[in-house]
């Protein structure tokens, strides 16, 4: 493999030892509050694993779990409680959300001050207009591996391959912000693999396993691999067929250690961040 890889693991712990410092000089312990609804397997993982790296950092941690057939107003009631709450600096509801629940009703109830996940629609209003407050935690990371890698965006061509509202669009507008030429592809694009082949920066983030291959990729181009599927035989690949992508790309991420650890690590500097804004600093 040619490309140089982009170890995610490594920068993850910088930024979670960085967040460590931070706490001990604060001089107050920050709060972080999860809300798991219901008992899907891989988010209870998640929230196991955010709630260790928070307790890591200094950061109190909490985990509110609520049976999978919890009516929405008393999932809004609980949420209410946490905006109330002082000691609760940050607040992240788990998706997915059971589908008796609506997901938009239930993150614009969240306190925008303490929505560290970055999903409120102030918050996203916020990015779209160049005026960042709390960014959703990949897209965030994704630029803080960018930087990290030393891969330039100003005057790039950035194509974004997904348009969720989680990874796509907030990927845009950072990768916007920091002076790129961002195109957002997805399914109804025409010539898929062309658009692909035109990034100077190719962040791909479709949910499809090894959807991107080599012939997507132009040579030499830096490609993030958002993605993270778990094939029948068990192991988990991304959205890019990584030995092979790698022969043509300039830089890339791998899956696991890619993305993924930058995701929780950006959780932890939004809930010190959120902690800070709320107590004036």
């Amino acid at each position: 493999m040619t490309a140089r890889v982009i170890d995610g693991k490594s920068v993850a712990a910088d930024l979670r030892a960085s967040v460590a410092r931070r706490v001990a000089a604060a001089g107050f312990t920050p709060g972080l509050a999860v809300v798991l609804v219901g008992d899907d397997p891989a988010s209870a993982v998640y929230v196991r694993t955010k709630d260790r790296a928070a307790r890591e950092a200094g950061i109190e941690a909490r985990t509110i779990r609520l049976p999978a057939d919890t009516p929405q107003d008393l999932l809004l009631q609980q949420i209410a409680a946490l905006n109330a709450d002082p000691s609760v600096d940050g607040i992240l509801v788990q998706l997915p959300l059971p589908k008796h629940i609506d997901t938009y009703t239930v993150i614009a109830s969240v306190d925008p001050a303490k929505d560290v996940d970055g999903f409120h629609p102030f918050n996203v209003g916020a990015l779209a207009d160049g005026r960042p407050k709390l960014v959703p935690c990949t897209p965030l990371g994704v630029m803080k591996l960018l930087a990290a890698a030393g891969i330039a965006t100003s005057g790039a061509r950035a194509v974004v391959l997904g348009r969720s509202t989680i990874v796509g669009r907030p990927m845009a507008a950072l990768l916007l912000a920091a002076d790129a030429t961002v195109t957002i592809a997805h399914s109804r694009t025409r010539d898929l693999p062309g658009e692909c082949r035109r990034a100077d920066i190719l962040v791909a983030a479709i949910g499809k396993p090894e959807m991107i291959q080599p012939d997507w990729i132009q040579p030499g181009a830096t490609v993030i691999d958002v993605g993270i599927n778990r094939l029948a035989d068990g192991r988990l690949v991304g959205d890019v067929a990584y030995a092979a992508g790698a022969e043509v790309a300039g830089a890339i991420t791998p899956v696991p250690g890619g993305v993924g650890p930058m995701t929780v690590a950006c959780l932890l500097e939004n809930t010190v961040t959120a902690a800070q804004r709320r107590r004036g600093g």
